[in-house]
């Protein structure tokens, strides 16, 4: 499984090199970051982007210009804002990490992981720079973000391949998922209970599929705002559909975070080593039989 799953990986990196110079257009990749030539790219895509807003009606007008930067900013303010809250109300669950430990991730999946968490970090600071940019200021930063967005597109989508291959068996939804929904995983609570979940829980796999396979739509409508190909209906339907789903992805990725760093004191550290401790096992994985 484990020569499958890096055979992927290499032939995943490969399709999406080959993918982002098979376009005909002068690639942005195939450029150095400097101010002049991408800052020229960015007011062509604005012109063949953009065209006359009232031709093509008030709705996308609004959309473009309004409501995306708003939506975003009101994720990356309010998400944040709220586990803050929980933290303080509840705080994080903590668990014995002095004794009995599983190995619950292997060497494979940890590296897969880590290179699809940079690259995703890097894909959502980015992100928020195209999107927030006149916040900032705009100018070269901003447009070379948009370049490094690329780049961390390209790296991401070689990283979504293998991980969505290697965890697909246990991403399937249970029956024990519909109760770790009604009762959010106990994280309303400050007791600890013992939840339903397998190897991952309901939040991790609804996780899983917006990354892998969301991350996948966002790959193929960026590639179309990325090339300028088909006609302006075409780009600006693959625009709402990256702007709506990116921020859907942006807003679980912060949940991610927050679950990882601090609503389970130690979570980070299966992370690097690779084990969880039998304990936190027991209570928040509790249908999870591992192999010994």
């Amino acid at each position: 499984m484990k020569a499958i799953l890096i055979v992927a990986l290499i032939a995943a990196t490969g399709i999406s090199t080959s993918v982002v110079y098979a376009t005909g257009t002068d690639p942005m990749l195939a450029r150095s970051i400097d101010a002049g030539p991408i800052t020229a790219s960015w007011i062509q895509f604005n012109e063949v982007f953009t065209g006359n807003w009232q031709q093509y009606g008030e709705l996308f007008t609004n959309l473009q210009a309004y409501l995306f930067s708003r939506i975003f900013l009101f994720i990356v303010t309010l998400v944040p804002v709220i586990f803050f809250f929980h933290y303080l109300a509840i705080g994080p669950k903590k668990f014995d990490h002095s004794g009995q430990q599983v190995y619950y991730f292997n060497l494979f999946n940890r590296i897969i992981h880590w290179v699809a968490a940079f690259s995703f970090s890097l894909l959502v600071i980015t992100g928020l720079l195209v999107i927030l940019g006149k916040m900032f200021g705009g100018g070269a930063v901003i447009m070379n973000g948009r370049s490094v967005h690329i780049f961390a597109a390209v790296l991401f989508l070689s990283s979504a391949v293998p991980m969505f291959l290697m965890w697909l068996k246990n991403m399937f939804p249970a029956f024990y998922d519909i109760k770790w929904m009604i009762i959010m995983g106990d994280y309303l609570s400050s007791k600890t209970k013992v939840v339903p979940a397998g190897k991952f829980n309901a939040g991790q796999k609804m996780w899983f599929w917006l990354a892998t396979m969301g991350g996948f739509v966002m790959a193929y409508t960026g590639f179309y705002l990325w090339s300028f190909r088909g006609d302006v209906d075409t780009l600006r339907l693959m625009a709402i559909i990256h702007n709506f789903l990116g921020a859907a992805m942006t807003a679980l990725f912060l949940a991610h975070l927050y679950m990882s760093l601090f609503a389970i004191a130690g979570s980070l550290g299966s992370m690097l080593s690779g084990y969880k401790s039998q304990e936190e096992i027991n209570i928040l994985h509790s249908r999870y039989k591992p192999k010994h």
